[in-house]
């Protein structure tokens, strides 16, 4: 298996990466990392740039080699399963659920929510990983909108980094509807999710794998 930690785990939320690697050894599960990792072309792909994306699926699949590949980024993970072609791919919170009791959790007093991102959701239409894993873990207090009818956060698809300011407009609506379930704190299992809302909500923004690395 591939830990495949995309871009923003790897260069700007890398607590993330660190996390996802932390559990993998708890979990027993062995993995390997390519040292020189590729973008999986994501951004590329939703803002119009297909000639280049395409470039970096060919560059990836070469290292892919046949590997199973984990990813803990929504945007790689769509990516690799909608615009690859024959990859094996699985998203962290899918292999949490499948290997929640090997970490030996204990159920925490602690009430979160869970912010569905658009790629994990969506287009992926996994709803359930995500959910099962914290509330093993966790209370889980659901926002107003979810699943299919969830307000994106803003930052996906390129926006953040074509929009700046549609980002953050986009996810005022969304901090609303965090601020009503009164949490402790807010779990994503996207790093461009956390990005977009780690300094604009009250409640402390993690992905769930820094959440379930906070409280072992």
């Amino acid at each position: 298996m591939i830990y495949f930690r995309g871009c923003t785990a790897r260069e700007k939320e890398t607590g993330i990466a660190e996390a996802t690697e932390n559990l993998l050894k708890r979990a027993g599960i062995d993995y390997k990392i390519l040292d020189n990792e590729n973008c999986c072309g994501s951004v590329l792909f939703r803002t119009g740039f297909r000639e280049d994306a395409q470039k970096q699926v060919q560059k990836n699949m070469e290292d892919f080699n046949g590997e199973t590949i984990l990813t803990s980024c929504a945007g790689c993970y769509k990516t690799l399963k909608n615009d690859y072609d024959d990859v094996d791919v699985i998203h962290i919170t899918q292999l949490l659920e499948d290997k929640i009791d090997e970490l030996n959790l204990s159920k925490k007093d602690i009430d979160v929510t869970y912010h569905d991102s658009c790629h994990l959701s969506r287009h992926c239409k996994e709803y359930d990983a995500p959910r099962n894993v914290i509330k093993k873990i966790a209370n889980l207090k659901e926002m107003e909108n979810i699943k299919e009818e969830a307000i994106c956060c803003g930052a996906g698809g390129g926006v953040k980094s074509a929009f700046p300011d549609l980002a953050d407009k986009i996810a005022e609506s969304k901090l609303e509807e965090i601020e009503k379930t009164n949490v402790e704190y807010l779990l994503t299992a996207c790093p461009f999710c956390k990005l977009n809302l780690k300094d604009k909500s009250s409640a402390k923004v993690l992905d769930i794998t820094e959440f379930i690395s906070e409280v072992l």
